[in-house]
């Protein structure tokens, strides 16, 4: 099976910027840098950041020598921020605890900040030629249709385990991941509904359906998954500052929790809540409380109709938008939270996407016009 799966592989892998051809190992740095942007994001939404990493930090000396800021900045859109902050302390550590070279096994590279079992067996196996069971979500999904597993998500994983690992030869196995993950991406995808039915993967073109036992009954039920609750509703302020002299306020998140080491404007707290509710509660003593209470008097605040919305991996948040405009920086001075942008500057920081969605209603709203 795994060389009929190495066979497709050969005539119909995807074209990826950090992909050898098939039979070759490819560059340590751009196999972790492109796994770790891939983590809960697709391959399109990928490739340009992938792109933009490598022209400005060509080499992993590169990335562990930049500051966290710029690796914050250009990260800024693909989300789940957390993954930037590893990357970086990965390359600082490969640099330091290493002296440069690029750990070649799992048990080593597990333990480089960010980069648990399924990133470390890709690492050993695409770039280092060891045999490595690599499972991601795709792979995941095809051996719990080709071994027909009952058992829901996640007390499934050590059977998937198992049968994978018969399976993945001694040589080419990252061939054999990446063959996989094509598979899964192209052939055995996941169900979507439409037009009030779910659809089925192409077992007739799969190089894998002569062995499935799912595959006659019902393929697209395979994995078993519990169901999802619904997620949680939050919501929040945002308090756009902007200066007589053309600059914007910014606060900068904490490196460790949601948005960690961000750009983001002032804001309220997000506690959980219903859409139903218009207004929301600024805390007395909070930022944003303050601020408004020294701005008042300089400017009527202007209340966005609009409010952003915004989906997390675990809740919806909403938030509405409140703008002060005309005001002198030197007036809040006292709080050293604030750190001052100036306009024409705004689209090179480290905002997060909920973030740039506020930008772009200001922009809609021409408030960030530069006078």
């Amino acid at each position: 099976m795994a060389e009929q799966v190495l066979g497709w592989y050969d005539h119909h892998r995807r074209d990826l910027p950090w992909r050898m051809p098939p039979g070759q190992l490819a560059d340590p740095y751009q196999v972790m840098l492109s796994e770790i942007m891939l983590q809960q994001t697709t391959v399109e939404a990928v490739k340009p950041y992938f792109h933009r990493f490598l022209a400005r930090w060509p080499r992993l000396s590169d990335l562990a020598a930049a500051s966290q800021d710029d690796v914050m900045k250009l990260w800024a859109g693909l989300g789940y921020y957390s993954r930037a902050r590893n990357l970086h302390k990965a390359a600082q550590a490969i640099m330091i605890d290493y002296n440069g070279h690029f750990p070649d096994n799992e048990a080593e590279l597990l333990n480089l900040p960010g980069i648990g079992s399924y990133t470390a067996a890709a690492i050993a196996a695409i770039a280092f030629g060891r045999r490595a069971v690599v499972i991601d979500a795709n792979i995941e999904r095809i051996m719990a249709r080709y071994a027909a597993i009952a058992a829901p998500l996640p007390a499934a994983k050590s059977a998937i385990r198992a049968a994978l690992d018969i399976m993945t030869p001694a040589d080419r196995s990252g061939d054999f991941a990446q063959a996989l993950m094509d598979i899964g991406s192209r052939i055995c995808t996941p169900p979507r509904k439409k037009a009030g039915e779910y659809s089925q993967p192409q077992c007739l073109i799969c190089p894998l359906a002569s062995g499935c036992q799912g595959r006659h009954a019902n393929p697209a039920s395979w994995p078993r998954k519990p169901a999802k609750p619904d997620r949680a509703k939050r919501q929040g302020e945002v308090l756009i500052l902007i200066s007589d002299d053309q600059h914007i306020a910014l606060i900068k998140r904490p490196d460790k929790g949601l948005l960690g080491g961000m750009m983001l404007f002032p804001t309220t707290g997000w506690p959980d809540g219903s859409r139903r509710q218009i207004d929301y509660p600024v805390e007395p003593d909070s930022l944003i409380a303050r601020c408004q209470a020294v701005y008042e008097h300089a400017a009527t605040p202007q209340r966005m109709n609009t409010a952003v919305e915004h989906v997390f991996s675990h809740f919806e948040l909403t938030l509405n938008v409140t703008v002060l405009t005309g005001l002198r920086r030197q007036d809040v001075t006292m709080y050293e939270q604030l750190i001052w942008c100036p306009l024409a500057d705004l689209g090179a920081e480290a905002l997060p996407s909920v973030m740039r969605k506020v930008v772009l209603l200001l922009e809609a709203n021409d408030l960030l016009q530069p006078e």
